[in-house]
């Protein structure tokens, strides 16, 4: 059966080209500063069309709070079959500079064995494998299937976010296949089972009226640019771990290891740059926090002028991993901010946005399930790796649905690099991936039992 189910996985191979040249070709970015909302209604239109075509009866478009729209349906199986939830998103980043990509932004490219195009990957490329896994299971599925496709989650406005509790009926299930993630590397199968949640502030440092001519008051006169300078030096150590009082940065990863090479080749190390940290990749980026300035405000070198400066700003990012709570850390992050400031300057600092980490299942039927069939796809055993990201829906559907087994699967593996220039995917990532999906729908039920 498996054999059987992997012959026909591989002929539907080029529909599922076709359905993913489909979808890329929408730009579907959720926000009319940028795209017109047309594009994203065509994306909804053609998901309602297309999964109504595999026995979707009920599938419609749902409006949600921030103006995006929600794909729901299900497809049900026989009475009593257990229920899985299949999620994912249609919208897409937009292109960030167009001149960057080596192919079309919006045409399904093919070049050197991989698909090319914005949401090749993230996260139309898992459309695609769902699409592929329910086509390849032809007759009555064993289970329910429910479908929640998001309109907004690039933009982070948190549309699903509110829409799930208001209609947790209509989603509700004994397992959640979030397929927003991917595998370890092409070949690799993967279960994310964490995520780090996040804490963000944006703090401004004030020292003087105005600016003051620097050989007239340089020496004396307290520089808000400097100043700030002082205080993010204190939020790393010499080796580059973070170092803010009270969290806790000695944590390891319990799964599977990151290769230093291959992390080196992922987040495209130059040359000599050296790791930061004193713990294992796995560590640094799954299990221990992590703290990023994303910008400063600040005289660009063009045009500065020969003045101290009385104010500058910073925004911080803080990665929280599983088991520290993201509010404390963001207090944390906000007292050693204030603590070393020097020179009396004033500072206050504006709190953003703040998620909580999130773990997932690594035990029970839907697990045991999801990895026997990875084995079985891949021809090597599943491994548990973390995110360094954050999907705070993945917190909504477990406080939602506290007994269901939420997993993170999909094709995003390094090399798609998604949110950049130049995304792409492993058509060998859908197909295997298509089959993992199919073989977890078959054969969860008996699982359960």
């Amino acid at each position: 059966m498996s054999e059987e189910l992997r012959s026909r996985i591989k002929a539907l191979m080029p529909q599922a080209r076709d359905d993913l040249a489909a979808m890329v070709a929408y730009r579907s970015v959720h926000d009319a500063a940028q795209f017109p909302p047309a594009e994203c209604e065509g994306m909804v239109d053609w998901l309602v069309g297309t999964f109504g075509d595999l026995g979707f009866a009920d599938v419609a478009a749902y409006p949600t709070p921030d103006g995006s729209q929600a794909v729901c349906g299900s497809r049900p199986g026989p009475p009593g079959a257990p229920t899985v939830l299949l999620y994912f998103h249609h919208d897409v980043q937009p292109p960030l500079d167009p001149a960057a990509w080596r192919t079309p932004v919006w045409e399904l490219t093919d070049r050197d064995g991989r698909w090319y195009g914005r949401g090749a990957a993230d996260c139309k490329g898992n459309i695609a494998t769902h699409l592929t896994a329910l086509r390849a299971l032809s007759g009555e599925l064993p289970v329910t299937v429910k479908i929640v496709g998001e309109g907004s989650e690039e933009q982070g406005t948190g549309g699903l976010e509110a829409f799930v509790p208001a209609n947790a009926e209509l989603l509700r299930a004994d397992a959640i296949l979030v397929c927003d993630a991917g595998n370890a590397a092409v070949g690799q199968p993967a279960v994310t089972s964490s995520l780090r949640g996040l804490a963000n502030v944006v703090v401004s440092v004030d020292s003087m009226a105005g600016p003051m001519h620097s050989g007239m008051f340089g020496g004396a006169a307290p520089d808000a640019l400097a100043a700030l300078i002082h205080m993010l030096a204190t939020l790393r150590d010499a080796h580059g771990n973070t170092t803010i009082r009270g969290l806790d940065a000695t944590q390891r990863w319990p799964g599977a290891d990151y290769s230093p090479a291959q992390f080196r080749v992922d987040a495209g190390l130059l040359d000599g740059v050296g790791l930061l940290g004193d713990g294992r990749v796995a560590d640094m980026v799954w299990a221990r926090p992590a703290v990023t300035v994303l910008g400063i405000d600040c005289p660009p070198v063009v045009g500065s002028s020969a003045a101290i400066q009385p104010h500058a700003r910073a925004r911080i990012n803080l990665r929280v991993p599983p088991g520290m709570n993201a509010k404390h850390a963001q207090d944390a992050l906000i007292d050693q901010l204030r603590a070393a400031a020097p020179w009396g300057v004033r500072v206050s600092v504006e709190r953003e946005a703040d998620g909580e980490p999130f773990t997932g299942a690594t035990s029970g039927p839907a697990f045991e399930t999801m990895t026997a069939a990875m084995r079985e796809a891949y021809g090597r055993p599943a491994v548990t790796e973390g995110q360094g990201g954050s999907i705070p829906l993945c917190n909504v559907f477990r406080d939602t649905f506290p007994d269901a087994e939420i997993m993170l699967i999909g094709v995003e593996e390094p090399r798609c690099l998604i949110h950049a220039p130049n995304e792409s995917v492993d058509p060998s990532e859908i197909e295997n991936m298509a089959l993992v999906e199919a073989l977890f729908l078959r054969n969860y039920a008996a699982e359960r039992r």
